[in-house]
């Protein structure tokens, strides 16, 4: 249900000083009906969970999967709500609760538009420049990117992706890839209010399906590919790739930037009814033609393991050769995007090109291949890639920048798309030299059977594979550090950034980038100090 918010999660940030809105203003605005006294009712904020409530605040009562949110009505006016908002389905239990109560026809499906009218984050609002990747790999990293980049130009930014929400400097860990939309309409009035002029938000399928994003337009979309993911919640593919279309309509974003590197791109840049400029790297993209024959184009110029160096083209003449500060030829499409929404949202070249032509992208993209080793030793990446194509592709970016081994660490995720797990198994066997499966996510499922279907996968792309299995994750590091040596790497995929396990429903503290260092450090190696939030007792 919405209104059981975890209390271990991350609070709700809101503005300190919110617009000024009466309960008979809401009323006559939204209501189809209204239960009680609205007059004199002030409101402050809104939820749909019990657990972010806060006192003056408008509880949204909506019909869950199982129990419907006006039961919790009661519980919400003893957390000091002044108001609820639900259907004519819960109307008499929310009465129950004493507090007035405005029916509205569908009070989830109008939960955006209510939240930007309570922050005054709508359409016509002054708001900063929004920017919002989607695709299924890259969204976390272009983010990442949006913001190093906006930064070099001086810009104070905000940002809202799976791993974090960031204010003007401020870092607070994320609850979901993207925030409810309450959440995410608080979050922007208090960017506003602490002088933010640009945003990165990550949106994914599900927040477009769920509705987590009603109520706001962006200025810049981006598309960064299509692969296999998310069928736990998609009948097949076509509907996955349906799900996010919607970005790429007027009442949704002004413009976009479209990668052409997956098939999906050119179908997207087909159905976009906005204003679209295409992005392409022939070197890693499936149609290198369609890809080369971009509005812009990625070149990949070097690879080093500190970096990969590109250079970004138009058709029109303009181009600049900067450096991603990460490996892979995928990051530097990822770059090139970032930088080419950027010039979309209004931002002058030559802004760009006096920031990156010739130097490095200044970003730091938490979790995504992540190198947490020093000088000596085997490389160790950590990565949050966790489909068969994100394998792959940071698979084969380890193995362009190791002159020995690479050995392969990963699990998958219980609970969550099983179609994907022999791909992911191929991936990891056909892509490395030494394979090592281990635990991840197991939430309510068999860990022994996530392994086994993991493993069935990876023997039947190569019998003669060497692979490992190792339980716990704790384990496998310290098994997988002891495999390799010198001049060999292991790249830790699924955990990236997270710092806990989902084990039977409770978050139970992790860091793969700490545990990591600690098995180097325990065989002898010399590892950098972190630079991370460690979940776990200081080392002995």
């Amino acid at each position: 249900m919405p209104n059981d918010a975890p209390s271990n999660l991350p609070p709700v940030l809101r503005p300190d000083a919110p617009p000024v809105h009466s309960l008979d203003e809401l009323a006559a605005r939204f209501g189809e009906g209204v239960r009680g006294d609205t007059a004199d009712v002030a409101l402050a904020g809104l939820t749909l969970a019990t657990a972010d409530l806060r006192p003056g605040d408008v509880f949204v009562a909506v019909h869950g999967a199982n129990r419907h949110g006006a039961e919790f009505a009661s519980a919400a006016a003893a957390k000091g709500a002044v108001a609820i908002v639900t259907d004519a389905a819960g109307a008499d239990r929310a009465a129950a609760s004493g507090l007035p109560v405005v029916i509205v026809d569908d009070p989830r499906g109008l939960l955006g538009e209510l939240s930007a009218w309570v922050y005054g984050t709508g359409r016509d609002d002054d708001l900063p420049i929004l920017f919002a990747p989607t695709g299924t790999n890259g969204k976390t990293s272009v983010v990442h990117l949006l913001e190093g980049i906006l930064g070099q130009l001086g810009v104070t930014t905000g940002l809202s992706s799976t791993a974090e929400r960031h204010i003007a400097g401020q870092v607070i860990v994320s609850r979901l890839t993207t925030p409810e939309a309450y959440e995410m309409h608080a979050l922007l009035a208090l960017m506003r209010e602490r002088g933010v002029e640009a945003v990165a938000v990550e949106v994914s399928a599900q927040a477009l399906s769920r509705r987590r994003v009603d109520g706001l337009v962006f200025d810049v979309a981006g598309f960064t590919n299509l692969t296999h993911d998310h069928l736990d919640d998609y009948a097949d593919m076509r509907e996955y790739f349906e799900a996010k279309l919607p970005l790429f309509l007027p009442d949704r974003s002004r413009r976009a930037v479209v990668c052409l590197d997956s098939a999906a791109g050119t179908e997207v840049v087909a159905r976009s009814e906005v204003p679209t400029v295409t992005v392409g790297t022939p070197a890693i993209a499936v149609d290198a033609a369609a890809a080369a024959a971009a509005d812009w184009v990625v070149e990949i110029l070097d690879e080093r393991q500190d970096g990969t160096e590109f250079r970004l083209a138009s058709r029109d003449g303009r181009s600049l050769t900067t450096v991603v500060p990460v490996i892979g030829r995928h990051m530097a499409a990822n770059a090139g995007l970032s930088i080419v929404m950027i010039l979309e949202g209004g931002f002058a070249w030559e802004r760009l090109v006096a920031a990156l032509d010739g130097g490095r992208i200044d970003a730091y993209l938490p979790g995504r291949t992540e190198l947490v080793s020093g000088a000596r030793g085997p490389a160790v990446y950590v990565d949050f890639g966790h489909s068969p194509d994100a394998f792959e592709k940071t698979l084969a970016a380890v193995r362009r920048v190791t002159p020995g081994k690479v050995l392969m660490l990963f699990g998958a995720d219980g609970d969550r798309d099983a179609t994907k797990r022999h791909d992911m198994g191929r991936a990891g066997a056909e892509g490395s030299d030494i394979l090592v499966i281990t635990d991840h996510h197991p939430r309510f499922e068999d860990t022994d059977s996530i392994r086994a279907t993991l493993i069935e996968g990876a023997r039947h792309a190569r019998p003669d594979a060497d692979i490992r299995e190792f339980s716990p994750p704790e384990r496998a590091i310290i098994e997988a550090v002891a495999l390799v040596g010198d001049g060999d790497a292991i790249l830790w995929a699924g955990p990236g950034h997270q710092d806990y396990r989902d084990i039977r429903g409770v978050r139970t503290p992790y860091s793969a980038r700490e545990l990591a260092r600690r098995a180097l450090k325990a065989a002898g190696w010399p590892v950098p100090d972190p630079h991370w939030p460690v979940p776990y007792p200081p080392e002995d």
